[in-house]
């Protein structure tokens, strides 16, 4: 397993992620994923799955210092007084007293950020989480984020694959010294059938999936959370650390980016302002 560092705090950089899991579903498959081996778990409001995750977790075994777990505040509850209460809420259904990291799931200009973060740094104040961040900002909103945030934020949480360049979100991560974690990870599916990808993991007896999770692995600062409801899969996404990828082999996959590579229609979530 790879680890990211911040702040002297190690995180498991392959975690198990729980978008479209129902409850009973996510569940059954944490529980899967812990005997698989992953300590790094994703959840979040609006999956409407947090109970499911957290009766995974006590039914896992694993003692609370032993994983690591997120869960995300949806944008309907960015105003304060809304924000807090709804933490309390996720910490009931998941049935722990704290989680590790806590994000802002998508940025709106609804309600000021300056607001939000102020909320959001109340709750880390208040132990409910150990780490704070965002989810789906773009550099503008990084740097304002930051800027209006008492704590250092640790994550921002967006989508990323090898069609979708995040360079530039990446690098401006990187100068405030905060991770990247990469959702929708393996493009639905998409790396699977690519023939670059087919053909680099030919080269070391894997998959595209599991070039395209190693290719991530690789880069300074970036962890995933593949979505599995399979623990075959799931065992699968996490047997990428007994080979690695050569600087060749990471140029080519590099540039299978496209404009239009994106994945995630952001049409449902809230407009924003980046000059507000």
């Amino acid at each position: 397993m790879i680890y990211r560092n911040w702040q002297g705090t190690e995180i498991p950089a392959l975690g198990f992620g729980t978008y479209e899991l129902n409850n009973d579903e996510a569940a059954h498959m944490v529980v899967e994923a812990a005997k698989i081996g992953y300590r790094h778990f994703d959840t979040a409001q609006m999956y409407l799955n947090e109970e499911g995750v957290g009766r995974g977790l006590k039914a896992s075994g694993l003692a609370r210092d032993d994983y690591f777990l997120t869960t995300k505040v949806w944008y309907d509850k960015f105003q304060s007084g809304d924000l807090q209460t709804s933490v309390v809420e996720s910490l009931r259904k998941l049935d722990l007293d704290h989680v590790d990291l806590l994000l802002l799931h998508w940025p709106t200009d609804e309600v000021p950020l300056a607001e939000t973060l102020a909320a959001l740094n109340e709750v880390k104040n208040l132990g409910m989480t150990r780490m704070i961040g965002v989810s789906n900002f773009p550099t503008a909103l990084i740097d304002k984020a930051v800027a209006n945030s008492a704590i250092p934020l640790t994550v921002n949480q967006v989508e990323y694959h090898p069609y979708l360049d995040q360079s530039k979100v990446l690098e401006s991560l990187r100068s405030h010294d905060m991770l990247l974690t990469a959702y929708c990870p393996i493009a639905r599916g998409s790396v699977l059938h690519d023939p670059v990808l087919k053909e680099i993991g030919a080269k070391y007896g894997k998959s595209g999936i599991q070039v395209t999770l190693r290719w991530l692995m690789q880069q300074d600062s970036v962890m995933a959370i593949p979505k599995s409801g399979s623990p075959k899969n799931a065992a699968a996404n996490l047997d990428i650390f007994d080979f690695a990828l050569s600087d060749d082999d990471m140029a080519a996959i590099n540039n299978l980016s496209k404009p239009d590579g994106r994945m995630v229609d952001p049409s449902f979530a809230p407009k924003w302002d980046e000059a507000a």
